[in-house]
């Protein structure tokens, strides 16, 4: 069993420049990896604007993306969908296919953000969803996880393009004094748009899920 992600680019027939969107994509997604390689398959373009990943463990995926959401600039971002499941190989003359609950879960789960994001929560990004035969423990993973998603995708998407970078930063164990560095600001300054920005929550609800936390 592994974590099946589709990710689509959010608003992609109102960029203006489609390819250079995707050089973009393609660079943040090889940094994210590049500092915190989770990925069994990082996200790969497949077709139109959706990308496929998989991950090993829910937390590894729920770390990765919110990775990437904080590293996207303003005007380019994903939506994402979990699929809890099994995935398998299917021979084709094109080569191997990946078939399986975990893609049908993710599939729901990306359309379920679709749903939701167009009407009460246009931030909301991220859902999970479980393919049949998941336990009870796993059900009440992904119910916890799930609320924690519904928070997180609001507070990302209050953020600004600042605020995301120095959240990244200290998500990847920068200090705030070399984030102020690299900012050209004072220490004080960056801890108050981290605390601000509700990063401390935030970076402390993932380690919890992951269990990590303090």
């Amino acid at each position: 069993m592994v974590i099946a992600v589709i990710a689509d680019i959010v608003g992609s027939r109102r960029l203006e420049d489609r390819a250079s969107a995707q050089r973009i994509l393609d660079e943040t997604i090889a940094r994210v990896e590049g500092d915190r390689p989770l990925a069994t398959q990082r996200l790969t373009p497949t077709v139109g604007d959706e990308q496929q990943g998989v991950y090993a463990r829910l937390g590894d995926a729920l770390t990765s993306l919110l990775m990437l959401q904080l590293a996207l600039p303003d005007g380019v971002s994903f939506r994402f969908g979990l699929g809890i499941g099994d995935i398998r190989p299917i021979e084709s003359v094109h080569g191997p296919l990946s078939d399986g609950p975990g893609w049908y879960a993710a599939r729901d789960a990306i359309e379920a953000v679709q749903a939701r994001s167009q009407r009460a929560m246009p931030h909301m990004r991220t859902w999970i969803v479980g393919a049949p035969g998941q336990d009870e423990v796993m059900h009440g993973e992904i119910a916890a996880s799930n609320a924690y998603l519904l928070t997180r995708d609001e507070l990302v998407g209050s953020m600004s393009e600042r605020e995301r970078r120095l959240t990244y930063g200290r998500l990847i164990g920068a200090s705030q004094a070399q984030l102020a560095r690299d900012e050209g600001v004072t220490q004080p300054s960056v801890s108050k748009s981290l605390r601000s920005a509700g990063a401390a929550a935030l970076i402390e609800g993932l380690a919890q899920l992951r269990g990590e936390g303090s």
